[in-house]
């Protein structure tokens, strides 16, 4: 990604937590299959389809797509519209498209009516796009809180901003996932911090091509009792991220979650669309852990 992008904010700020955090050699998570080298891994087919994040990865997008589709994975998340094609030419679908590269894409979110002129341009002008490119889903955030702004005022102006855009959504068969972050570590004043405030405002809006983006990493460290959680909501759910606790590490027995167990939940519950691994590796073979994370969560 560009110097513009969110996706280069995200690594900056997690480099930092992986420069403070000093983790052992990657351990294989025991109820999840045996892990191997990531040039012979033995890819089989699973209920669940994983994509990979994009900036996870210093290598070129075309070098990145042809290295972890043998892998097992189907797409790649968090993508640029100038980028979706390259994606494609590697046959691999764009799992979650950026509506714009903005730095302040977190920060700035339906939360404030003040922003909603603006978040609804950008979604206007890329819903089109993503239709023609074959993107099904476009993210958005909630944004951080605003003085003078409360939970309930907060709720209704995600809910109103939302509930404009969703029909366009629908007529063009994208889905907007507005996605739920953690503010007691990575992203201080983020509104959409709760499961319970993201459902709240999903009913609101109550439109099928308006959902989650549930990103296990963040909500472990809020709230904890993810299985349950997803079990629960998982009609409000479109999207999934991945990421090792403490640290946003590897999925594997270095962390506190046991991810074969929570893929195997999702899959239970009937979940139909993409989880996306977002972590920075810790081994040197990033690809090792990559290849680890489909095995992880492949059943």
């Amino acid at each position: 990604m560009s110097d513009q992008s969110l996706g280069l904010s995200r690594r900056a700020a997690l480099k930092c937590i992986a420069a403070a955090t000093a983790f052992g050699a990657t351990a294989a998570l025991a109820s999840a299959p045996a892990s191997s080298n990531s040039t012979s891994a033995n890819v089989r087919a699973g209920r669940l389809r994983q994509s990979l994040s994009r900036w996870t990865s210093n290598e070129s997008l075309p070098q990145l797509c042809s290295r972890i589709r043998p892998l097992g994975f189907q797409g790649v998340d968090l993508v640029h519209v100038d980028e979706w094609s390259i994606v494609a030419d590697h046959g691999l679908a764009v799992s979650m498209g950026y509506p714009t590269r903005r730095e302040n894409f977190i920060a700035m979110g339906f939360n404030d009516p003040a922003n909603h002129a603006a978040l609804l341009k950008e979604l206007e002008d890329t819903i089109p796009l993503a239709k023609r490119a074959g993107v099904k889903n476009l993210i958005t955030m909630f944004g951080n809180r605003v003085p003078g702004i409360d939970e309930a005022q907060a709720r209704d102006n995600c809910i109103a901003g939302l509930s404009k855009i969703a029909p366009y959504a629908a007529e063009n068969g994208i889905t907007l996932c507005v996605e739920l972050l953690n503010s007691k570590i990575d992203h201080h004043g983020y509104q959409g911090d709760s499961t319970a405030f993201g459902v709240a405002v999903m009913k609101g809006v109550a439109s099928p091509n308006v959902k989650l983006l549930y990103d296990i990493y963040h909500m472990q460290i809020m709230e904890g009792d993810v299985i349950r959680t997803v079990r629960d909501n998982l009609a409000w759910i479109g999207h999934f991220h991945t990421g090792g606790v403490p640290g946003r590490h590897e999925i594997d027995g270095t962390q506190e979650l046991n991810y074969h167990a929570v893929a195997k939940a999702i899959a239970d519950a009937g979940f139909q669309g993409f989880i996306a691994h977002e972590f920075t590796p810790a081994n040197p073979d990033p690809f090792a852990s990559f290849a680890d994370a489909v095995r992880i969560c492949t059943v």
